[in-house]
């Protein structure tokens, strides 16, 4: 039988055939087969390389496209990422090695952080990867570590800018901030860099994350690319490399609706053309993460148990907060909302009901679905939760209550 695609918004990137999800080309049954345990998470590639593809389509065809491995620092993700983007960007020196491993150029590579140890930015000295510094004392910590090394160091300011993405998820610029040098303060750094013998690449500015209104991207790309431009004479030598972030998201719940980034893409085209007047060799990056890998994957587990409580029924299964911490809610939700589950072995069953899934925790925050109309499903069913290629397991307390772990999968 030819696989169908299912109608719900929340599905339409993964097929079914014969009642179950395909992912890969694989039924879900057969795949929790192969895997040889649940729960797991399952990646399908050939998403991630539309999803590029698609984004290159509509933005303009300089940009360059980096990959934010903190989204999903899977080795077997972050090697097929290798092939489809420009560079990637990192929050540590584990996620360096993971990123050294791949074909990619050390110097299209790069490091930020608010908090990186004398020992991870002396790795990345010695890597020869563009460190994003974020306070004075880092800078100088850089400059020492370079001249007792003898590598040069490659460096760019992350600006902690006056304005913030508006609309986003988790805000990181605008106000008081932990990221970055605060954008009055760049000019200072720039004279300190001219002192130091410091490889400087340019800029970082990265305000905001999970934003789904292509106008606040707009506006805040526009910002970015100003904000350089005025910095460009006070600079110690030509801007190289100028990141002005991401800030692209996926939708999650209902009521949301894709990211135009077509409309992003048509109007970054003329500030970026007016920042290459000024810096005509340097390459404008943006930098994603969840938009790259997000909707290409599932997080899987399988239903143990049945119950009802004074009317309500619960779903047991073996998975939950401490490997999908996010669909749970305990991930920066304030009001909890359900991430789109299905029944992944009875995707078009007929008869419903009224369920909350619940994992093996001796906690009541563990919760993957609150009174969701599902399937009607039985022991031994199995349960898809979408929109979990980002942010999942490795941003989840998979050591809490010392459950089994999870296992990973690139379909």
């Amino acid at each position: 039988m030819t696989p169908t695609t299912p109608q719900h918004a929340s599905m339409i990137q993964f097929p079914t055939l014969e009642n179950q999800l395909v992912i890969g080309g694989i039924p879900i049954s057969r795949l929790a087969q192969r895997v040889g345990s649940t729960p797991f998470y399952a990646y399908d590639r050939s998403l991630m390389t539309e999803r590029v593809a698609e984004l290159r389509q509509h933005m303009p065809p300089e940009l360059k496209i980096h990959y934010a491995m903190k989204a999903n620092p899977m080795p077997a993700v972050v090697q097929h990422m290798a092939s489809l983007v420009d560079g990637f960007d990192l929050a540590s020196a584990g996620e360096m090695q993971v990123a050294l491993d791949t074909t990619m150029p050390a110097a299209q590579i790069s490091m930020a952080g608010p908090g990186k140890r004398p020992a991870e930015l002396l790795q990345a000295v010695a890597a020869g990867i563009t460190l994003h510094v974020e306070s004075f004392h880092e800078l100088k910590t850089i400059a020492r570590l370079s001249e007792q090394t003898g590598i040069q160091a490659r460096v760019a300011i992350r600006i902690n800018p006056a304005f913030e993405l508006k609309s986003s998820g988790m805000k990181m610029g605008g106000g008081p901030k932990q990221f970055g040098i605060d954008e009055e303060l760049v000019p200072e750094a720039l004279k300190l860099i001219k002192t130091l013998n410091l490889d400087f690449q340019g800029f970082h500015i990265y305000s905001g994350s999970q934003n789904l209104k292509a106008e606040a991207i707009i506006d805040a790309q526009q910002k970015s690319i100003a904000l350089a431009i005025s910095l460009s004479d006070s600079c110690p030598c030509p801007i190289k490399k100028l990141n002005i972030g991401g800030g692209y998201g996926i939708p999650y719940f209902p009521g949301e609706s894709p990211l135009d980034t077509q409309a992003i893409g048509e109007a970054l085209a003329k500030p970026m053309a007016e920042f290459k007047l000024t810096n005509p060799k340097a390459e404008l990056i943006i930098e994603l993460g969840r938009f790259l890998v997000g909707e290409a994957g599932i997080y899987v587990c399988e239903i143990i148990d049945k119950k009802i409580s004074r009317g309500q029924t619960y779903l047991i299964v073996n998975g939950g907060l401490h490997h999908h911490l996010a669909a749970s809610g305990n991930f920066g939700q304030v009001i909890r909302k359900n991430y789109p589950v299905a029944i992944g072995t009875k995707m078009h069953g007929k008869d419903v009901e009224t369920v909350s899934i619940v994992g093996p925790l001796c906690t009541p925050l563990d919760i993957l679905a609150d009174r969701m109309q599902l399937p009607t499903a039985e022991i031994g069913d199995l349960v898809i939760v979408y929109q979990s290629g980002a942010y999942g397991y490795t941003a989840s307390p998979s050591k809490f209550l010392s459950q089994p772990d999870a296992v990973e999968v690139l379909v």
